[in-house]
């Protein structure tokens, strides 16, 4: 007979009359900001270029002082560099350097005016998962103008239509700017801890000074940590992840780990979804139901209400609501949840959620005092543990994927904290509201 080892733990234990310690989650200092919320009365009279202009202004004085600190005073061939204010300025032989909006010229990107001839295709178009080619051209423009842009070093540095750079170089004779140098507004400088709420950790502590990070039980204060998922995907039809699904909800409330786990987990003070909890998967006809001829449902406002499935919403509804005693929930929309799609999403109606709904905000409390479960925008900007947070559905880093060669997901997110902007390609790509 084979002897099996004791292994101590919590799990799969004989009853015991002794105290075991029960741990208690660590509390969660957060305070939504409320950024990207729109006006109930939206307005559709303004135009898009006015969100160019916008973008322009508020980013081009970073990047010419990031031009000027580094190309003022340059010479080169004995002719120093000269700063012009507008693209219709650069004149062709003179070295200057010049801040602009970047728009990439793309054959593959979609085209509205190809849409609207759609009619007269003998085939459909084949989709494409990037727009990116040798045949694209790159552009500055502002207020004033367009140049098209130039150089070996274009093939080095990562650009997509929306981004404010400032580029160094000469007007050639083909009325082209061949650059030497590119600057980007850089990271900007970051909030102090606790600009907006009051810390509620140890009152002794300033706000530069760091936390000792022990795994002592009595100074979990700053062990406390985030959890973030994202692309949960539940489905009506596909149950292929359901078990992936249970061992996470049975990861975040401690009941598949021992006590050391347990406690590690019980420092993980806040779950965040980030978008695409529903998955989009068609419902499937039963067996039974494919022998039949097709019935077509009575459409109202043009939607087959026979088509729906609520399924997936439900499972979803029940996998938050089984968490939501034990950990706060934020939950932002993705492209493939029930909210709006342009940018920026507005949170997912409680509605949606009839067990979940019980922990979301009092309608008659402060807004800046949010419920155990809160739906937000996407993108999203709070104060989490006194600093401050951007976070998207992911549908961002999805577009800029399309404008580029690399396969660096997280390359494109650290440039777009560079270029100071979180959705550079709306709206020429990515739909987005005229008035956000």
């Amino acid at each position: 007979m084979v002897a099996l080892e004791e292994v101590e733990g919590s799990l799969l234990q004989k009853p015991s009359d002794a105290a075991h310690e029960v741990p208690s989650r660590s509390s969660s200092a957060y305070r939504p900001l409320n950024s990207f919320a729109l006006d109930k009365q939206r307005s559709y009279k303004q135009q898009y270029g006015d969100m160019y202009f916008l973008r322009l202004t508020k980013i081009k004085p970073a990047v010419d002082q990031v031009a000027a600190t580094a190309w003022d005073g340059t010479t080169v061939g004995d002719e120093e560099v000269q700063r012009v204010d507008r693209v219709l300025d650069v004149r062709q032989g003179e070295l200057c350097y010049v801040t602009g909006t970047v728009y990439m010229e793309m054959p593959l990107k979609p085209n509205i005016l190809e849409d609207v001839s759609k009619d007269r295709w003998i085939s459909a178009p084949i989709s494409t998962p990037k727009y990116f080619s040798d045949d694209d051209q790159i552009m500055l423009e502002d207020e004033s103008g367009r140049i098209r842009l130039v150089g070996d070093i274009l093939k080095t540095v990562q650009l997509v239509t929306g981004c404010i750079v400032g580029v160094m170089g000469t007007e050639n004779s083909n009325g082209e700017f061949e650059i030497i140098d590119i600057k980007f507004p850089d990271l900007p400088p970051q909030p102090e801890r606790w600009s907006l709420s009051n810390p509620v950790s140890d009152k002794s502590k300033t706000k530069d000074e760091d936390e000792e990070m022990t795994d002592a039980s009595d100074k979990k204060k700053g062990n406390k940590k985030i959890a973030v998922v994202s692309g949960l995907s539940f489905s009506g039809t596909d149950a292929s992840y359901a078990l992936e699904l249970d061992l996470l909800l049975e990861y975040l409330l401690g009941e598949a780990l021992g006590s050391s786990g347990q406690i590690d987990v019980s420092h993980i003070s806040r779950l965040i979804i980030a978008g695409n909890s529903i998955s989009t998967t068609d419902r499937q006809p039963a067996a039974a139901d494919e022998a039949l001829p097709e019935k077509k449902g009575q459409k109202k406002y043009g939607y087959d209400a026979s088509a729906y499935n609520p399924l997936p919403s439900q499972l979803f509804d029940a996998f938050v609501a089984e968490l939501l005693p034990s950990i706060p929930v934020t939950m932002l929309p993705g492209a493939r949840d029930p909210a709006n799609a342009s940018y920026p999403q507005q949170p997912v109606h409680p509605a949606m959620f009839p067990a979940a709904r019980a922990y979301t905000r009092d309608p008659a409390a402060p807004v800046d005092q949010p419920g155990w479960f809160d739906t937000v925008t996407n993108p999203w900007e709070a104060e989490l543990e006194g600093w401050r947070v951007l976070g998207t559905g992911g549908q961002n880093v999805d577009d800029v994927f399309k404008y580029v060669g690399s396969d660096d997901r997280l390359g494109m997110m650290e440039a777009m904290c560079r270029w100071r902007c979180c959705a550079p390609t709306a709206p020429d790509t990515l739909c987005k509201h005229t008035s956000a």
